[in-house]
């Protein structure tokens, strides 16, 4: 192994020395999330109930319906109106690029890693195999367990390396790198966050594929670049270095966008909700123990008998019996088991009620009104208020998936050559990344800007009806016609019914222009009719 590539390994054993606490976190934050935090308690507590009321996981997935309504749709514009064609053909073709690969099913991991880990991660790149072999920009989710960034950075651009891993069998390596595999030794670099829990995984035969990504400032011209190598078993398996000198992505930037929910100070993670409410959790399944506990001794009485009674023991316990012989009552006594306050079950009742208020998932924000509130606009005002949380996560969601489409919109403008067909309101056009740059004067080529702002997709079905119930009371009041009301309400199937509308006012238009054809056709002939009886008629005199 040469020097820079035992470099690289020694910088990855300082970060993953360094992660082993966070991961012990997100490994305590998903048992805790799926109720599993009993088996930590001593053996001596074996034979206790160990109750669960799931209100995290309630809590977190009531917040996640929230955020999968807020789902991220990018709109792109250009910084003049004499590029709005392009940015509506660039719009369809990052909306084909995360309709593809399938990124709504990213979306709701992301969300899941959010709210339990309390950061998520989406990697940026292009992959020449998308769209039937033209290539691509993919943006997708990165497990937080296999990816480390710099301890020492609170930024990750400002990061020394930045780490991606995954383990392999050597089998796999095999069909890739039938060259290299050989020379791969056994690893010991194996982490168990890669693992399933559940599952009894042999890692014998496995290695470890890592990415290592650089950011090198080059002060002579004063701007970045990012390099990437792959290394597995100690091999150097590929260098973008030799493929492109010039640094993996013209942007210059880690390919990588880190969104945390609650930030940690000097570093890019976060903590989640599980995080800000593990102690009630806990404290709570404590106490449902205790009352079950309490309860099962309360089924359960004794029955205390001295020796002085006179009463067999187990001629008493035998309930069959009606009749027992004994020589004094006093010595037989039950020992019932005291009942628990009353302001213990209060107590519990309002620590689960303060982690669904102090998280956002309350009544209202779940459809769950009061005091008989049905109206549709009056049940989304209340969900609006009590779903501040939400959209303050939402939020940032939305702008990390604004700067994750950037640098999309850059790759797309470095990568995409070959034309590719995308689907725009005018039809199919021929997409390619030489659409994305504009000619000066001086016939030199600089790139479009382009703005980009993120529309919500999806609606909670209380919202939608209170706008579509607005629309339809400034339409029968006459202020917007039924063509612009249909524009801006919002169901399925809204675009078929669009079309449908077209077709029927296209075939109106043309039927009114037959009828009208028809009508000058026939007054046409008409009016030349006493004419050409006149002409007739001097015609006939004249033979005469």
């Amino acid at each position: 192994m040469d020097t820079k590539l035992q470099n690289i390994y020694t910088l990855f054993d300082e970060y993953r020395n360094a992660y082993g606490p966070e991961w012990q976190r997100l490994d305590r934050c998903e048992r805790i999330y799926r109720g599993d935090h009993w088996h930590d308690v001593p053996e001596t507590d074996a034979g206790e109930p160990r109750p669960v009321t799931p209100i995290i996981q309630s809590t977190i997935e009531n917040v996640r319906a929230d955020l999968m309504d807020q789902y991220p749709e990018a709109v792109i514009t250009a910084d003049s109106p004499e590029y709005a064609e392009t940015a509506e053909l660039l719009t369809a073709a990052i909306g084909e690029n995360h309709t593809r690969m399938g990124y709504s099913r990213e979306y709701a991991k992301l969300t899941h890693d959010l709210l339990v880990g309390g950061y998520m991660v989406q990697e940026v790149g292009f992959d020449h195999g998308l769209n039937g072999g033209m290539g691509g920009a993919f943006l997708r989710r990165v497990d937080p367990g296999s990816i480390m960034f710099d301890p020492l950075c609170a930024e990750i651009g400002d990061s020394r390396a930045v780490f991606k891993f995954a383990a392999h069998p050597r089998a796999w390596f095999k069909q890739r790198y039938p060259d290299r595999e050989r020379d791969m030794d056994s690893d010991s670099l194996l982490l168990r966050p890669m693992w399933d829990s559940l599952l009894s995984v042999s890692d014998g035969d496995s290695i470890m594929l890592i990415e290592c990504w650089q950011r090198e400032y080059d002060p002579r011209t004063g701007s970045f670049a990012v390099h990437m190598k792959k290394m597995a078993g100690g091999v150097l398996l590929e260098d973008s270095r030799e493929a492109k000198p010039e640094g993996c992505y013209r942007h210059g930037e880690y390919p990588f966008v880190v969104t945390s929910l609650y930030p940690r100070k000097g570093g890019c993670l976060g903590f989640g909700l599980v995080d800000m409410f593990e102690n009630q959790q806990l404290y709570s399944d404590k106490l449902d123990q205790i009352v079950l506990k309490n309860a099962l001794m309360a089924s359960h009485n004794k029955l205390l008998v001295t020796g002085a009674s006179g009463f067999d023991v187990d001629d008493l316990r035998d309930w069959s019996k009606e009749v027992h012989r004994g020589e004094n009552l006093n010595g037989v006594t039950w020992f019932s088991t005291a009942p628990l306050p009353g302001y213990i079950l209060e107590y519990i009742r309002a620590m689960r009620n303060g982690i669904k208020e102090e998280s956002g998932a309350n009544d209202f924000s779940r459809g769950m009104a009061s005091g008989g509130v049905t109206a549709a606009s009056a049940i989304a005002a209340l969900q609006e208020m009590s779903s501040k949380r939400s959209r303050m996560a939402a939020r940032s969601i939305h702008d990390a998936f604004e700067q994750a489409v950037r640098q999309e919109i850059e790759i797309e403008r470095e990568f995409c050559i070959f034309p590719r067909s995308v689907k725009t309101k005018a039809g199919r056009k021929a997409f390619t990344g030489s659409v994305l740059m504009k000619k000066t004067d001086l016939d030199n080529e600089l790139p479009i800007e382009f703005m980009v702002s993120v529309k919500v997709q999806r609606e909670n079905r209380f919202s939608v009806a209170a706008h579509n119930e607005l629309m339809l009371t400034m339409l029968n009041s006459g202020m917007i016609t039924a063509d612009v009301a249909l524009e801006m309400m919002i169901f399925d199937s809204k675009e078929q019914v669009q079309g449908l509308m077209a077709k029927k006012l296209e075939e109106a238009k043309a039927e009114k222009e037959r009828q009208e054809q028809k009508k000058r056709d026939k007054g046409g002939s008409d009016s030349n009719t006493p004419i050409a009886d006149e002409i007739s008629a001097k015609k006939q005199e004249g033979e005469a």
